[in-house]
């Protein structure tokens, strides 16, 4: 980055005033009446009604719309354990996205602790205030262990969205990419670069989606992860089996499809041009991709390239899900965020891409036609048709599945941020 960026940077979080989030008032609070109302002795009502029945605090709080985002600042971005207090501005650039684009609140949250047990009894201790936690920035392997156990013993949906946020939108544009390139994910040579916790969760939907276990070769910095391969631990034990593969030269013969959740330059061309014909690659290391797309698109013609980036077509960004998702959760108060769920979210992105793209994104992106091809596989963060197609099929997906506690809204499906009821 530059250092006219880098300033540039630094003086949107400063200015105005410091940070990108406030809290404001949403009820009249300008009488005497009002805060006797407000706070003592009219607060008491409220008070005894949740008392007599718990559900009540979705009626008479801000509860059923406030999202808790919840760090311990052990990966932050791709910076590394900087510490929670460090990951506070990612935390709440989180809360922003949150309320731009699906008219949600959050409080941010860093977590100062010495175990995953620690982190977990903290949060597990105080859940109850929010109507969902959305879990960011936590290394692996400890943030499959904290996830697991906080969906266990929270009455409200938990979330970790650098896995389940990255692998609903990266399965839908892999999906859609497959297709153009005349590929079914079922058949597909697919080679994982990287083991963590993003790597996990998408190969783990992609099978939920229909890809075959054996057809996917996962390597992480020792390189392919095979059976009987020492040091293994329980979550790359799953995708561990018999290859005689031994490298990413070795799997990437012949693949039809490479997903890099890795680090920045780590494909190399001639590995790229061993692949089979049509394939998709995925190089989501940010801000530099396991390959750069004009080196990628010189060695093949027949290449479908998404990345992280924005600066690049087919970017695949957690901003196209994880709001909308919430927001469906939300709204009919789900208990948790189950595969169902997910693989909604995964057809709803998907579908969405093949619809004509509305004149305004086409024109917040330059001018440049966008229709449903090689460079178009995902919708733009922009649509406005995101919250509507996305939300409604989370919410549905909840319903049909029994873990939501309201009906399916009639105010359903959301055309903009005024029809949310919040």
């Amino acid at each position: 980055m530059s250092d006219v960026f880098k300033q540039a940077a630094l003086d949107y979080h400063a200015f105005p005033r410091p940070g990108k989030l406030a809290i404001e008032i949403t009820t009249s609070a300008e009488t005497q009446e009002d805060l006797s109302l407000a706070y003592s002795p009219g607060v008491a009502e409220p008070v005894r009604e949740i008392a007599k029945d718990p559900e009540n605090a979705y009626k008479y709080t801000a509860k059923g719309n406030m999202v808790a985002v919840i760090t311990d600042g052990s990966a932050i971005l791709g910076l590394g354990n900087l510490g929670p207090l460090a990951s506070k501005p990612v935390m709440e650039g989180k809360g922003l996205l949150f309320k731009r684009f699906a008219g949600i609140d959050s409080i941010d949250i860093e977590v100062e602790s010495e175990s995953p047990e620690a982190f977990i009894e903290t949060v597990a201790s105080i859940a109850n205030t929010w109507g969902g936690i959305n879990l960011e920035d936590i290394k692996a392997p400890e943030c499959f262990q904290i996830e697991k156990t906080l969906i266990e013993r929270c009455q409200i949906p938990v979330f970790h969205d650098d896995q389940h946020g990255t692998a609903i939108v990266t399965v839908a544009g892999m999906l859609n990419a497959l297709e153009i390139q005349g590929k079914s994910i079922a058949d597909a040579r697919i080679v994982c670069l990287g083991a963590g916790a993003a790597a996990h969760a998408c190969c783990t939907l992609m099978i939920a989606a229909g890809a075959t276990r054996e057809n996917i070769t996962m390597l992480d910095s020792k390189g392919v992860i095979y059976s009987g391969r020492d040091g293994l631990n329980e979550y790359k034990e799953q995708f561990a089996h018999d290859t005689e593969a031994r490298t990413l030269d070795d799997a990437i013969d012949g693949a039809d499809a490479f997903l890099g959740l890795s680090g920045p330059n780590l494909l190399a061309p001639e590995q790229l041009a061993k692949m089979a014909a049509n394939p998709v690659v995925f190089a989501c290391s940010n801000p530099d991709p396991e390959i750069s797309p004009k080196i990628a698109n010189e060695v093949r013609e027949d290449l479908i390239m998404a990345t992280g980036r924005s600066d690049y077509p087919n970017q695949v960004n957690n901003v196209l899900c994880f709001p909308f998702l919430f927001r469906g959760t939300l709204d009919v108060r789900a208990r948790e965020i189950n595969t169902e769920m997910k693989l909604a979210a995964v057809e709803a992105l998907k579908e969405l891409a093949k619809l004509p793209v509305p004149a305004e994104v086409t024109k917040a992106y330059g001018g440049v036609e966008l229709s449903f091809g090689r460079n178009y596989i995902l919708p733009k963060p922009t649509d406005a048709r995101l919250l509507g197609a996305v939300a409604a099929a989370v919410a549905k997906a909840a319903v049909d599945t029994g873990v939501a506690r309201l009906p399916y809204p009639a105010h359903y499906p959301l055309q903009t941020l005024a029809d949310c009821k919040w």
